[in-house]
């Protein structure tokens, strides 16, 4: 298959090392989000093929060589694959901006980057898993040992799909886990390309295998009974579904990670270009399509006019260089992914203009006949109950709000179901840190947007998620503890 000059890109699940065929017949065709055209097709993995996978990876944990691997020779696998996926950077994004309409500037500047960085954090980990040891007490001696989970599945997003590669990936193999990984049905090839990269950095078959579905595919995964740990990012509906898939299999363990409707509150004493700039790009990187961009912004009512007309004029001028080629190296803000995520935000669009009560400032529809562009819209003072307000768009819309006092301010941004991240902007780092006490997020940035990294944790509070991935805790979540207690009087 070609996908915008690559040609022969493998695209069959793989399983033990090979890329293997697949009995079922169902597949997949993604079509770019740009220009409609079919960008590839994919084989749906089924039953037997979800089956052929774990027991790959169940073989490869109990009783091939991976087992008998030292921490050393495992983060040397590890480094090894991400300098292969480095060496891949340009094929990797021009694949990202075909499936998903991912501009290849933000690809490679920021979604490889922090993918590459990651699986060398996590390699770096993989000789530092301690235990702990207790004097003797009462006659015993104590040890707690930190021991791999088992076989452990990922289940991916769409929007940053080679960032969720490292982080479900790369802390599991750290550990000492096995993996099957299933990405989006909507950005599949990038994870395809990455996956023999497994087998020339020297992991032995079974270890790390890729397979390919929709959803049908990950509730497999979800219930399958010899699946240890599972880890999945997306929507809150789905997440409550594999959740209670895991629960009634065999009770795996769960990291989910379900969205956001993050706050950006900006004080009278801001530092206004900064924040203008920073609640601009924030939200218009990767258009919107990132789960903790703060897409409701509270602003003090003295400086609010002058801040509305600037994030205006950012916005439409962002808007004008709307409707390039996503795999133009010149071009910032591309497409939605795909003409259902298009029909999901014009949606919103209309609600926001007839339902909302909120006054629309700018945008508010689609760019052009060709593609699923959507411009930089911003809504102004929707009512408490409003969807735009409430409801996780993700696309490039954002609301503004007023406010008089530090307490409302905190009021209005913990006034929502979700909790993954948070953005203060002001010159009194006194009060950044006391607002920062108080607000339900998982992450935050103070005089920023915030973007992760590879050494702190990511995840939210409330219906963001359980667990967190990226950082020690995201390691952690491939570990469990073991206690043993000695008796010294034998």
């Amino acid at each position: 298959m070609a996908v915008n000059g690559l040609s022969n890109l493998e695209t069959r699940h793989f399983i033990n090392n090979e890329f293997v065929e697949s009995s079922a017949k169902e597949t997949i065709t993604i079509r770019s989000p740009y220009d409609d055209s079919i960008v590839g097709t994919i084989p749906v993995a089924d039953e037997h093929v979800v089956d052929a996978a774990v027991s790959a990876a169940r073989k490869a944990y109990e009783t091939g060589p991976w087992c008998t691997f030292t921490s050393a020779q495992r983060a040397k696998c590890m480094l090894k694959l991400a300098d292969l996926i480095e060496q891949k950077t340009d094929e990797l994004a021009k694949l990202e901006a075909a499936s998903m309409g991912q501009p290849v500037a933000v690809a490679k500047g920021a979604i490889i980057p922090t993918c590459v960085a990651s699986i060398r954090y996590y390699a770096g980990y993989a000789d530092k898993i301690a235990g702990e040891s207790y004097k003797e007490e009462d006659g015993f001696y104590k040890i707690v040992q930190y021991e791999p989970i088992g076989v452990c599945a990922g289940i991916a997003a769409w929007n940053a799909t080679l960032v969720f590669v490292a982080w479900k990936i790369a802390p599991a193999l750290a550990a000492g886990n096995t993996f099957v990984f299933k990405a989006s049905e909507k950005s599949p090839f990038g994870p395809l390309v990455v996956a023999p990269f497994f087998k020339e950095a020297g992991f032995p078959p079974g270890v790390v295998n890729f397979i390919s579905g929709g959803g049908s595919t990950g509730a497999l995964l979800a219930a399958h009974m010899d699946i240890d740990k599972i880890s999945f990012t997306g929507s809150g509906m789905t997440g409550r579904k594999i959740q209670d898939a895991a629960i009634k299999s065999n009770m795996k363990k769960v990291t989910l990670e379900l969205g956001g409707k993050s706050p950006s509150i900006i004080f009278a004493d801001a530092e206004l270009e900064n924040a203008l700039k920073n609640n601009a790009e924030g939200l218009l990187l990767n258009s919107g399509q990132l789960c903790a961009a703060a897409t409701r912004v509270f602003v003090h009512s003295s400086i609010a006019p002058t801040f509305i007309e600037g994030l205006k004029a950012r916005f439409e001028a962002a808007s004008s260089t709307m409707g390039d080629d996503p795999a133009v190296p010149t071009t910032a803000l591309g497409p939605l992914a795909d003409k259902k995520q298009l029909d999901r935000v014009t949606s919103y669009l209309e609600s926001g203009k007839t339902e909302s009560g909120a006054e629309l400032v700018t945008g508010g529809g689609q760019i052009g006949e060709k593609g699923c562009f959507v411009q930089p819209t911003i809504f102004l003072n929707p009512k408490s109950d409003a969807k735009i307000l409430r409801e996780e768009i993700f696309g490039p819309v954002l609301t503004i709000r007023s406010f008089e006092t530090e307490d409302e301010a905190v009021e209005l941004a913990n006034d929502t179901s979700y909790g993954l991240s948070a953005a203060i902007y002001t010159a009194s780092m006194s009060r950044a840190l006391r607002v920062a006490t108080k607000l339900k997020v998982g992450t935050l940035a103070i005089n920023a947007s915030y973007f992760p990294d590879a050494q702190t944790p990511f995840g939210g509070y409330k219906q963001s998620g359980t667990g967190r991935e990226s950082g020690k805790a995201g390691l952690e979540a491939y570990l469990q503890a073991k206690t043993i207690k000695i008796n010294m009087g034998v």
